[in-house]
Formats: C-alpha cells, structure tokens, sequence
C-alpha cells in the first residue's frame, strides 16, 4: 500500500506565522491575551495556552500591561480602536492576505457600489471582513443569491478560503442581478492550491483522510470535495480518529490538512496509517498535476 499526501496540506503561511508569533510573545511577555482563538484548532489553542497564551472574549478581561494578539482571521476596526483607547499593546497577527481583502472591500465602498462578501455567515474572517464597511450583503450559496433583489452597482469579494465552484456559481447569479458588477478573487493561493490536489487525490486514492478541526471551516470544505469525488473519504481532527476498519482491501491512502492543522498531527496520522497498515517505506509527497 501506498501513503500519498498533499504537498500543502496543513499550515498555510498566514497561520504558521501567526502561530509562531503567538509562541514567541508567549515567551517575551510571559502571558499575552488572545482575543478568540487564534486559529480554528483545539490542538493548537490548547499547546499555546501551556506556553503563556490566554484566550479572552473581551478586551476589558486584559490587564493594562499585558499585550493583546489579533487572531490570523481579522478584527474590526472598532476592537482596534478601543485596544488604543485603553493603551494596550497590540501584536497583530492578522494574515496578510486578509487585510488585502480589507483593502479591496474598503476601495469597492468607495466607487459607490454595494459591497458583496461570499462566506459562511457567524465566520471570523468574514465578520472581520464585513466590519471594514458600511451595510455589506453576506452571501453563503446560490439560494442566497437568487434571494437578492437587482442592483445597478455592486462589488464583489470572497471569504479566502471558499471553494472556486462555490463563488463561480454564486457569480453567475450576481451577473444577472447587476448591472454594473466588479468582482475581486480573494480566494488565497494556498486555498486554491490544497483544493487542487485533494480533488487529484480523491480521484486515484482508494481511501481519503483529511485532517482537521470541526470547527475549521477550510478542513470540512476539503472534506467536501474529497467526499464529492470519493465516498470512502473521512475527516479526522488527530490520529485517534482514525478508524482501523477504514483499511479494508486498500492499496493506497491519499492525506490532506487543512490549513489549521499544525505538521505534529500530520506527522501523527501518517504514522498511524503506516502502523495499521504495516508498511513502513516512507510516504509520497503529491503535487497536483493539473498547472
């Protein structure tokens, strides 16, 4: 049997750094407050909180000489604003490719057009996202769109780790309902890149893992396309997850991570699979094919 997994499976760029930072303000400051969990990732949440890190709901639960971290996912300008006002130092952690997509809405607003996010509603990017202008329309799937009533101008962004189909077929809604329509493609790079080689995996794998938090909304969209294109496909959050019947008459495993899942668990999982499966030549390391 052979184990094949996803060149970018787990971290993308934006939560490694976030997470280090987190780590390493732990260490300097001793305690540094976090407002919500930094990433969608209980294994994560509970190692930093054994290296200094405090998960708060409320600036006020922050002493005044103890540092706050804003999460990879983005924060209101109002929480900004209010952290200045009570003097506390601010360590941002926020994804870069994030604050883009703060920048890109903010210029939509000011060419006079309704702005339009596709993402998950209650979703901490996009309630971040939202808060960057004034009356945005959240968009989660087609229905929703279909819902809208017509508009002479509109601009649209997306949550960066929607799946292309999603956005595609919510676009092709808005064409009709818009007269004059802007689209911006916020769906980041790693995003796109881990969706591509799940759905190749699911394609030529007999069994799928993909490995990720419930809470993690990119790891239940990898689920998602892995389960349209393979049934025997299972999400797992750690190595304890995994399922020995799974492994009935299959010859080979295909794994991804979301972006969420630290490389400790992955190195876990695998390690799990080659126990199970009593092979221990070292697992493939899988590019999508289709550049």
């Amino acid at each position: 049997m052979k184990i094949l997994v996803a060149k970018d499976a787990g971290y993308c760029f934006g939560v490694r750094d976030a997470v280090n930072l987190a780590h390493k303000s732990g260490q300097e400051y001793e305690a540094v407050y976090m407002l919500g969990d930094i990433v969608h990732n209980e294994n994560v949440v509970d190692d930093l909180s054994k290296s200094g890190s405090i998960v708060v709901n409320s600036l006020d639960q922050i002493p005044q000489d103890k540092p706050v971290l804003f999460r990879a996912h983005g924060t209101d300008p109002k929480i900004w604003k209010d952290a200045q006002k009570k003097k506390l130092n601010v360590i941002d952690a926020t994804c870069p490719l994030v604050t883009e997509i703060h920048e890109e809405i903010k210029i939509l607003e000011s060419e006079n057009r309704k702005t339009i996010i596709i993402g998950d509603h209650n979703h901490d990017e996009v309630v971040g996202i939202a808060a960057q202008v004034k009356r945005p329309i959240i968009i989660s799937n087609v229905e929703e769109a279909r819902s809208l009533k017509k508009m002479k101008r509109a601009g649209v962004v997306s949550q960066s780790t929607q799946m292309i189909e999603n956005v595609q077929e919510i676009m092709n809604v808005l064409m009709e309902k818009v007269f004059d329509l802007r689209f911006v493609n916020t769906i980041c790079f790693p995003t796109r890149r881990n969706h591509e080689q799940i759905k190749e995996l699911a394609e030529i794998c007999d069994l799928m893992i993909v490995i990720g938090s419930f809470t993690s909304a990119n790891s239940k969209r990898l689920t998602q396309l892995s389960l349209e294109r393979n049934s025997n496909s299972y999400q797992v959050t750690d190595e304890n997850d995994i399922d020995e019947s799974w492994f009935s008459n299959i010859d080979s495993v295909g794994i991804s991570a979301g972006a969420s899942t630290p490389d400790s668990i992955i190195q876990k999982v695998i390690k799990k699979v080659k126990t199970i499966s009593r092979i221990n030549k070292k697992e493939e390391i899988y590019e999508q094919q289709s550049l």
